[in-house]
């Protein structure tokens, strides 16, 4: 497979490397766990979309979907995802977006005029469901396993969409990350383009 390519319009002005990274996927699916291990690799600044969300509004994303409900947390979601983009031409960032980040369309919209590749992290959903069943009632949209299998089948075919589909079911976050950095053709510990 050839190395994906960043164009122009995604690379650092100063030495050509990409300026972001995106981690989409359902939940479980390792985005914050994988996003950390390959911005160490990188030497590039971690991002988890959903920190800055309950830092910005002082309340966890429960919270927020409790007390204001989805489409409250969606438009602060978006909001928070414009002010990354806009940092992201200062500096190079592995971002984690939550599950439903990627799905809004204005999102994906975002996303692709900044040209800079969106990795899906991907793995069946009995691994998610495992992977997140200490979570029942703490994630917001995790309710019960058939609500979870329906959710993951909407979402699937918008995550296909993304730059580059890798499968995390029975591997560690590094090998994860290093499948990532070779997918992409950058260099560990220096972000540049091979």
């Amino acid at each position: 497979m050839r190395p994906w390519r960043a164009p122009l319009a995604c690379r650092m002005p100063d030495d050509n490397r990409p300026r972001a990274l995106f981690l989409v996927g359902f939940m479980g699916a390792g985005k914050t766990s994988v996003g950390r291990a390959l911005a160490a690799r990188l030497k590039w600044r971690f991002v988890d979309l959903d920190d800055r969300i309950e830092a910005r509004e002082g309340r966890t994303i429960r919270e927020i979907f409790d007390q204001s409900g989805e489409a409250a947390f969606r438009k602060t979601e978006s909001a928070e995802l414009r002010t990354l983009l806009k940092e992201i031409d200062e500096t190079a960032t592995v971002a984690a977006l939550g599950g439903g980040a990627f799905v809004q369309p204005d999102n994906a919209a975002l996303l692709r005029r900044v040209a800079a590749p969106v990795v899906f992290l991907d793995a069946p959903v009995e691994t998610l469901s495992e992977r997140c069943s200490p979570a029942v009632g703490v994630r917001p949209l995790f309710r019960d396993p058939q609500s979870f299998r329906a959710l993951y089948e909407a979402r699937r075919p918008v995550y296909m969409g993304a730059t580059i589909r890798v499968d995390t079911a029975g591997k560690s976050v590094e090998a994860v990350a290093d499948e990532i950095i070779s997918a992409l053709g950058l260099k560990p510990e220096s972000g540049e383009l091979q």
